[in-house]
Parts: structure tokens; sequence; C-alpha cells
């Protein structure tokens, strides 16, 4: 990855979006400082007016989990197939705080009521397979939210839902977004979820942003060839599949990136270059 470069308000949402091998999770993995000790990471991750490259690493875990939550992609192996899903969330809780397994069993039901788990008192007891994959998800978010971070890395927390739960999962994470005072790095290949939630879009290609600015001008004046691209094979009801998709020339891999559209709230979670 190289030139990658944005800033995330408090409150709102930035869609990190590009195809995959683009440099999405690498992005967010940076953010995390949870990459393979052979990656080299320049720059600096500024978080809270903290620069997490400079963090000692037991400061960095205290980061992750309390000022910092992740959403993975999938949670069947993102959660412990051997636990019980509250032991899990309250497990996020004794991690972070100084309190007995009892209370930290309360503050993990509460998590789960708040991203709306069914019966959580019985729920929580139960194991991940016998889970719906969209509870299986909201109790990800629970775990990510429990300890009340001010940052909330999404990876691709919806690509393995039916479009059902998909909008319920949508929805919670903007009402949570608001009620929590949230920044959410939300990463996707679907570009008609990244339009549904967030505030601004980057556009990631071949491990650069090759543009970024807010959601409705990124959607109707596209200005990158790429941006482009993925807009116009974007499938609608009234796509004609016979029509060959369209394609980037190699061109655009050397090409400049357009100019940045500007950010102008005031922000505190950035990743500068």
């Amino acid at each position: 990855m190289r030139e990658v470069s944005f800033s995330i308000p408090e409150s709102g949402t930035l869609g990190l979006v590009g195809e995959s091998g683009s440099g999405k999770s690498a992005t967010s993995l940076a953010i995390m400082r949870l990459l393979p000790p052979q990656a080299h990471v320049e720059g600096k991750i500024e978080f809270a007016g903290q620069n997490l490259q400079a963090l000692p690493d037991d400061a960095m875990r205290r980061l992750r989990g309390s000022g910092m939550g992740m959403i993975f992609q999938e949670p069947m192996t993102a959660l412990n197939p051997v636990m019980r899903v509250g032991d899990q969330v309250a497990e996020a809780v004794l991690a972070h705080n100084k309190m007995n397994k009892r209370d930290a069993w309360q503050r993990a039901l509460q998590s789960l009521r708040e991203v709306a788990i069914p019966e959580p008192e019985r729920r929580a007891r139960d194991y991940p397979h016998q889970l719906s994959g969209g509870q299986r998800q909201r109790v990800m978010i629970a775990m990510a939210l429990v300890n009340n971070p001010r940052l909330l890395i999404a990876d691709e927390p919806t690509t393995a839902l039916d479009v059902t739960i998909q909008a319920q999962i949508l929805e919670l994470l903007a009402e949570l977004r608001h009620r929590h005072k949230l920044a959410i790095l939300f990463i996707s290949h679907d570009l008609g979820v990244v339009s549904r939630i967030s505030d601004h879009v980057a556009v990631m290609y071949a491990g650069q942003i090759v543009e970024l600015g807010p959601v409705k001008e990124i959607f109707s004046a596209p200005q990158h060839p790429y941006t482009r691209g993925l807009i116009s094979v974007a499938p609608t009801l009234k796509t004609d599949r016979s029509r060959p998709l369209a394609t980037v020339g190699t061109s655009a891999r050397s090409a400049a990136t357009v100019p940045l559209r500007q950010i102008s709230a005031e922000h505190w979670a950035r990743v500068p270059r």
C-alpha cells in the first residue's frame, strides 16, 4: 500500500471500497497494528491525538477493544466455537476492566440487549453454531462495542448475510453510531451497502486511495476511471446481463490519483500520509 490518507470525524462513517486485494483489510489491520511482523508501516497513524506507531505494545493492547473495536467479516470463524457467546463478550469486558466475572457477565448481557439479540439471557448461554448468521454478527458487534470504543472498524460485516438481515445490521450500526457518537470505518466491496451507511467514501485501487469525498459527490460525479468502472458495473433491476462488464485499462494503474475532495469536519481518527 502507498499514499493512504484519510480522517474520520466523531459520529461519522467513512466507507472504504474496492475490489478484493486492493488493500482495504490491510489498511484496517495497520490501524489496529495487527499486521504480520514482516509488514513495514511508514508514516503516522493517529488516534485521539496519539501516534499509534509510537505506542508501546502493552498500551496498544489496552487500546484495542477499549478505544477501538473491530467487527470481522465472518463471525463463525472469528468467534470461539467452544465458548458460550456470553462468555466471549464477558471476556472482552474482563480484558479491559477491573471487575468480577459476575459483573462482567451482566455487562455482556447489557451489550447483547443493545444489539437486539432476542432473549439475551438464554442466547448468552448458547454456542456460536446455535445462532443464526445475523445473530452471530450481532454478537460480534456487541463484543466490539462492550467497552464503549470511540472508533469502530467494520470489515465487510454484511458480506455473508442475506439482504434482509444485511439491512437490519446496517440499520443497527447507524443507530449505534448516533447513540454512542462512534466514528466508523466501514469496509466493503459492495457500493450499494457503502452508499447506504457512509457519509464519505474512499475508493481503493491497487493499494492506494484513488478517490475520496462525500457519498453523493462520488456517486454522482466520479472522477477516477476505476470509480466510474465500479459504479457502471453495479447491478440494478435494469442491468442488461448480456452486456460485457466494463474493465479498467492498464493505464489506470499508473495514473495519478485525482484531487481528493476535502473533508471539512474536525477529525480525531486519522491515517495521514
